[in-house]
């Protein structure tokens, strides 16, 4: 795998880009997507871990994606907002930018990218953490689209 996540034609299951772990570069993975609806005012994306040992571990917020957008960069900026007003939450590693898989142990996790479209415009207040943009989003989201991945440490 090469890093690059279609959100519409990539294989469920596939293991995550090395360079997209703690074991790597640590760099988000390129992401796009397709196929939703027209009334879309922005997106979200929010990936996480619900094999960690304390419970689900969110290693990604994005939020403020406009609708024109349909597609992230890899290695997006470690910035908390970024060009065009895409703006990064706070993860569970208390960071605002991607922190890529680095589970312990010897068994594998799974990685859920949650793609959320939405008819919020995109101008929610920054620094929200999962919790919070979810919250914000109650009652705006058009479709949720989930794509999983894993990973599993070489030790």
């Amino acid at each position: 795998m090469t890093g690059i996540i279609n959100i519409s034609s990539s294989r469920e299951g596939d293991q995550i880009s090395i360079q997209n772990t703690c074991d790597g570069e640590d760099i988000s993975p390129a992401i796009s997507w397709s196929g939703f609806p027209p009334e879309t005012k922005s997106y979200a994306i929010i990936m996480d871990d619900p094999d960690a040992p304390m419970g689900t571990f969110v290693h990604w917020v994005v939020y403020d994606i406009p609708s024109s957008i349909t597609e992230m960069k890899e290695n997006f900026p470690k910035v908390q907002v970024s060009e065009h007003g895409i703006t990064q939450g706070k993860n569970d590693f208390g960071n605002f930018c991607y922190g890529g898989p680095c589970p312990p142990g010897q068994k594998p996790h799974r990685y859920i990218f949650h793609l959320y479209s939405t008819l919020s415009d995109p101008t929610l207040p920054a620094g929200m953490n999962k919790k919070k943009l979810l919250l914000s989003l109650e009652g705006r989201i058009l479709e949720e689209k989930t794509f999983t991945l894993s990973y599993k440490r070489r030790r």
